[in-house]
C-alpha cells in the first residue's frame, strides 16, 4: 500500500464574481481530481480549530496527523528547523519577512505595499540577509537566510511577550501604522530593528539592480511568526509508515523534519505558480521507489495566487497541479497493488479577502480498492458541502485517510 497526500494550499475560495460566480476550484481544468472525485470519499473538513488562527503552520500540522493544540508553539521555529538552526531552550525564532513599503513617508506611516518583494529570488535575498547579519548580529540577534522572501531571525533569551506581530500578508495596500507593536518588550527592539532596516537595504545594490529591472526592492523586514523550539512524535512511530514531504517553503519542510520523514530539496521549487511542478512529481514518484510508504507533496501556488489577488492564476495553478503533478503520479501509482490519494488545501485564502480563513475546505479520499462513500462528479466547495460528510477536528482526517477501506 502506498500512501500520497496531495495539499494544495490555500486552494479554496468563496465565488468570485469575474469567474462567473464559481470558485477557483469550480472553474479549474482539472479532469484527473474529478475524476478521483466520482470514485472516492467527498467531505468537508475543519482543519483550523477555533480558537486557532488560520495559518499553514496549524494547518498543515492538523492534516499531518498533528494536533497544534499539543504540539504548537509558533511558526517560525518551524521553519527554523528546515533552515537548519538548532534552537536552544532560551531561543524565540521569529519570521523575517523581505517586503516592499511605500518610500515618502515617515517608517510608521508607510503602506505594505508587496509581502514579498515581487518573490524575491533566494539568490538575491541571501546576499540582503547578509547585510541585516553584518549589521544586528549580536549575542542576542541572529539572522539565518531561508528560500526567496522568507527568512529567520533567533532571539536568545528572548520573550514571547512582544504583542501583537502582524503577518504582512494581512496588511497589503494598508498602512502598517496600526500593525506596528507597541509592547514594551517588542517596540524598542524589534520594531526599531525593522525601522533601521530601511534604512540599510533601501539603497543596498541588490534593490538598485531590482528597481532598474522594474522589480519592487525588498526594502525592509517584517518580523511576526514568533515560537519556540517545538518537537514532534515521529511519523513513522505515529503511523508506522516511512514518510517523504515535497515542498519548497521551509514551513512545511520543518514540519516534515521534526516528524523525522525525509526532505529532499527540489530544483526550482519557488513556492509560486513558476514552481517546478513536473519535478516535485517526478521526486515523489522516486521516494515511493525508493521505499517510502508515504508522500506528502504540498504546492504553495494556490494561496500565493489568493494573497495576490491574481483571478486568472488561482484556477490555473489547480489546473497545473492537475496536469504536471497529479496526472503522472496516478500512472506512476498503477504498478502497486493497492494505494490511497488524499487531496485538499490546508485552508481556504479568498481572493476577495487576501488572507486565509477558518472554513472547513474541500478533502478528497481516493482509495484503488475501495468503495465509493460520497462520490461527486467535481471537486470543489460547493459539491463537498453536498455530500454532508464533515470532519470537524482536522487532526482526525489522517487517521481517517490511512484506516479507510
Amino acid at each position: 500500500m502506498k500512501y500520497v497526500v496531495l495539499l494544495c494550499d490555500g486552494m479554496a475560495d468563496y465565488p468570485v464574481p469575474e469567474l462567473s460566480g464559481k470558485t477557483p476550484m469550480a472553474v479549474a481544468d482539472k479532469p484527473a481530481m474529478n475524476r478521483l472525485a466520482a470514485d472516492g470519499y467527498v467531505g468537508l473538513v475543519q482543519t483550523v480549530a477555533d480558537g486557532l488562527k488560520p495559518g499553514s503552520d496549524v494547518a498543515n500540522l492538523s492534516v499531518m496527523g498533528y494536533d497544534p493544540f499539543v504540539c504548537y508553539s509558533g511558526r517560525s521555529p518551524l521553519e527554523a528547523a528546515s533552515i537548519g538552526i538548532k534552537m536552544k531552550p532560551t531561543d524565540i525564532a521569529l519570521r523575517c519577512n523581505l517586503v516592499t513599503l511605500s518610500e515618502e513617508e515617515p517608517y510608521t506611516e508607510k503602506t505594505m505595499v508587496d509581502y514579498c518583494a515581487d518573490d524575491i529570488s533566494s539568490e538575491e535575498a541571501a546576499e540582503l540577509v547578509k547585510a541585516l547579519a553584518k549589521r544586528f548580529n549580536s549575542d542576542s540577534f541572529s539572522f539565518y537566510a531561508g528560500v526567496s522572501y522568507r527568512h529567520c531571525l533567533i532571539w536568545d533569551h528572548g520573550t514571547m511577550e512582544v504583542g501583537t506581530l502582524t503577518p504582512p500578508h494581512d496588511i497589503t495596500g494598508q498602512k502598517i501604522t496600526e500593525h506596528l507593536s507597541s509592547h514594551p518588550n517588542a517596540a524598542p527592539l524589534l520594531i526599531e530593528m525593522m525601522k533601521e532596516s530601511y534604512d540599510l537595504l533601501k539603497d543596498h545594490p541588490i534593490n538598485r539592480a531590482r528597481i532598474a529591472r522594474g522589480l519592487r526592492p525588498a526594502n525592509s523586514i517584517w518580523l511576526w511568526g514568533e515560537g519556540k523550539a517545538t518537537a514532534l512524535q515521529s511519523f513513522e512511530e505515529k503511523t508506522g509508515l516511512r514518510g517523504t514531504v515535497i515542498s519548497a517553503v521551509d514551513l512545511v519542510k520543518g514540519i516534515g523534519k521534526l516528524a523525522g520523514m525525509t526532505v529532499p530539496d527540489i530544483e526550482g521549487a519557488t513556492g509560486y505558480i513558476d514552481t517546478n511542478f513536473s519535478g516535485k512529481a517526478d521526486a515523489a514518484i522516486r521516494a515511493l521507489k525508493q521505499g517510502s510508504d508515504f508522500v506528502y507533496i504540498h504546492v504553495e501556488a494556490p494561496d500565493e495566487c489568493g494573497h495576490r489577488h491574481e483571478i486568472e492564476n488561482k484556477p490555473k495553478s489547480i489546473s497545473l497541479i492537475d496536469h504536471k503533478i497529479l496526472s503522472p503520479l496516478l500512472t506512476a501509482l498503477e504498478e502497486y497493488d493497492d494505494y490511497k490519494v488524499m487531496i485538499l488545501p490546508d485552508h481556504a485564502t479568498p481572493l476577495s479577502l487576501r488572507t486565509h480563513t477558518s472554513d472547513p475546505v474541500p478533502f478528497l479520499i481516493y482509495h484503488k480498492n475501495g468503495t465509493k462513500k460520497a462520490p461527486v462528479d467535481c471537486l470543489d466547495e460547493a459539491h463537498a458541502a453536498k455530500t454532508g460528510v464533515v470532519v470537524t477536528k482536522g487532526p482526525e482526517i489522517m487517521n481517517l485517510f490511512l484506516t479507510i477501506d
